[in-house]
């Protein structure tokens, strides 16, 4: 029986950038001209919404998708960030707690349409508790999923690959813009060794880590999607990746997927669907403060330290 870790196995470091300006006193009194120079410094949700434009912008997502501002006024100051992978209670309280502004989440709140609000829903309160404290709600999703630089270019260099190109181009995006990534390993390895660099770099969840294949097989091009990717083999199979590393792996794509290789390439490795996202936090937040920065901007961005993978243990033989 393997318990649901409290923390990720390889917690992000917190990524200050400085905190926001605040008005100098003297005997209790501001002083001549830092009203001026607070109020010049002040960096609105609205700043912020620009920056995560240009690293991840809406275009980008899927068509049923939905990600963007969930709550907030664009003129509210920003002083704190925190970047989490779902929007989940516990993770909205955390964050409220460590007084941000602004939660930026993976995946969407409210992806599909909703009637009504009321506290009495887990959805409901999480809007709540959000508009109450004052911390405003803005999703990137399958826009961050398709972005240079975005989850899967943090999976694919968390791995150790080079000469990256999307799995999946983006219809509306650069050639280097799309879903999943595909390239290659410096040297070739077998599939065992190559599952547990797999295994060491993703943050610690009960479910682990399942693989379908030779474990003597011999791997170098690899196929990975973050997140739920079984929709995904027909683009794995036309890059003749050997292996394919994804989430929420379901047993007949995957049964069928390994009947088709005849025991061969592509290989299956199937992670938690958290875990595969949780690792772009800490280069999102990077890229983010440095965008923040280029624009004249001091934010704090932490990554939220929460694992909200849903599973809490599991049973092996």
């Amino acid at each position: 029986m393997q318990s649901k870790a409290n923390t990720p196995q390889n917690p992000a470091a917190k990524t200050p950038a400085g905190q926001s300006a605040n008005l100098s006193t003297v005997n209790g009194e501001a002083t001549e001209g830092t009203e001026t120079e607070a109020s010049a410094s002040l960096t609105t949700l609205g700043a912020v919404l620009e920056a995560v434009e240009e690293l991840w912008p809406e275009s980008l997502a899927e068509d049923w998708d939905a990600v963007g501002l969930v709550t907030g006024r664009i003129t509210a100051p920003v002083k704190k960030i925190v970047m989490a992978v779902d929007p989940t209670l516990e993770v909205i309280n955390d964050a409220i707690t460590r007084g941000a502004d602004l939660l930026i989440t993976h995946h969407p709140l409210l992806l599909r349409g909703v009637t009504q609000v009321a506290g009495t829903s887990f959805k409901g309160e999480a809007i709540h508790r959000l508009i109450e404290s004052g911390t405003a709600l803005l999703t990137a999703h399958t826009n961050a999923d398709n972005a240079i630089g975005g989850v899967n270019d943090a999976l694919a260099d968390a791995f150790g690959l080079k000469d990256c190109v999307p799995l999946v181009e983006s219809k509306d995006g650069l050639p280097e813009e799309g879903l999943g990534r595909v390239g290659f390993l410096d040297k070739p390895m077998k599939l065992e060794d190559f599952a547990e660099r797999v295994f060491t770099v993703l943050p610690a969840v009960a479910g682990g880590v399942r693989v379908a294949g030779d474990r003597l097989g011999i791997v170098r091009k690899i196929a990975l999607c973050g997140g739920a990717g079984d929709s995904l083999f027909d683009a794995v199979r036309a890059h003749k990746a050997d292996v394919y590393v994804t989430a929420d792996l379901r047993h007949h794509p995957a049964s069928e997927a390994r009947e088709a290789a005849e025991g061969g390439h592509p290989f299956l490795i199937d992670v938690s669907h958290f875990a595969s996202e949780w690792v772009w936090l800490s280069a999102g937040a990077r890229a983010l403060e440095n965008v923040l920065q280029d624009l004249g901007h001091e934010v704090q961005i932490e990554v939220s330290q929460v694992n909200s993978d849903p599973w809490d243990f599991v049973l092996t033989p």
